[in-house]
C-alpha cells in the first residue's frame, strides 16, 4: 500500500462514518432519510436502487485496489492502468478533499431535511442557505468529484466507466428532483433556481 491507497481507505471510512452517523441521527429523531426507490416505478425506481448497489460494488473495488488484492468483480482488462501520472493522482486527492468538504457543508445546511432519494411523503423544508446559496446540488457535486478523483488516482478502465456512469446517472437524478421540487415548492423553488446554479 502507498500513500494514495491509505488516502482512499481513509476517505471511504470517513464517508461511511458520516453517512451512517447522519442517517442514525435522523432515525433517532423519527425521520427516515433513506427513501431510495420508495414510491417510484420503472426506470426511476431502478435508477435510485442501482445507486445503492453501485456504491456497494464501488466500495468493494476501492478496498480490493487499495489493499492490492487479486479479487475483482469484472474481467482483468478493466483493471489495467491507463496512465501513471503523479500530478493527476494529486489532482484526484484535491478533488476528493474538496468534494468531502462540500459534502460536510451540505449535511450541515440540510439539517433534518437530508434525504437519500426523493421523499414524497415527508420531504422537509426547502433549503436555500449555507452551501445551497452557492449550488443547488452540493451532495451530487461531492459524489461527482469523489468518483472522478478516484479515477484519477487509480486510472483504470473500471473507475473511468464507473465515474462516467455515475455522473450521467446523478445528472438524470438531479433532473428528476428538480421536477419534484417545482411541484412541491412551486414559485419558491423557481425563484431559487433563478438565483443559484444547478452545479456552480
Amino acid at each position: 500500500m502507498d500513500f494514495f491507497d491509505y488516502f482512499q481507505i481513509t476517505v471511504l471510512f470517513l464517508f461511511y462514518l458520516v453517512f451512517i452517523g447522519r442517517t442514525l441521527q435522523l432515525k433517532l429523531k423519527g425521520i427516515n432519510p433513506f427513501v431510495l426507490g420508495i414510491g417510484k416505478k420503472g426506470l426511476k425506481r431502478l435508477l435510485e436502487i442501482s445507486f445503492f448497489f453501485g456504491l456497494l460494488i464501488w466500495t468493494i473495488e476501492v478496498i480490493m485496489h487499495s489493499f492490492n488484492l487479486r479479487f475483482h468483480i469484472f474481467s482483468e482488462i478493466f483493471y489495467t492502468n491507463l496512465f501513471q501520472i503523479i500530478l493527476l493522482k494529486i489532482l484526484g486527492i484535491i478533488l476528493i478533499v474538496l468534494g468531502f468538504v462540500i459534502f460536510i457543508l451540505a449535511l450541515i445546511s440540510f439539517g433534518s431535511s437530508w434525504r437519500i432519494g426523493i421523499d414524497k411523503q415527508s420531504p422537509g423544508q426547502l433549503i436555500t442557505n449555507g452551501i445551497f446559496a452557492v449550488t443547488r446540488n452540493p451532495t451530487f457535486i461531492f459524489l461527482d468529484l469523489y468518483f472522478l478523483g478516484t479515477w484519477l488516482i487509480y486510472s483504470n478502465l473500471f473507475f473511468l466507466i464507473f465515474s462516467v456512469l455515475v455522473v450521467l446517472g446523478l445528472h438524470y437524478q438531479i433532473l428528476q428532483e428538480e421536477k419534484f421540487l417545482i411541484t412541491q415548492y412551486g414559485e419558491e423553488y423557481k425563484e431559487y433556481m433563478k438565483k443559484v446554479r444547478r452545479y456552480f
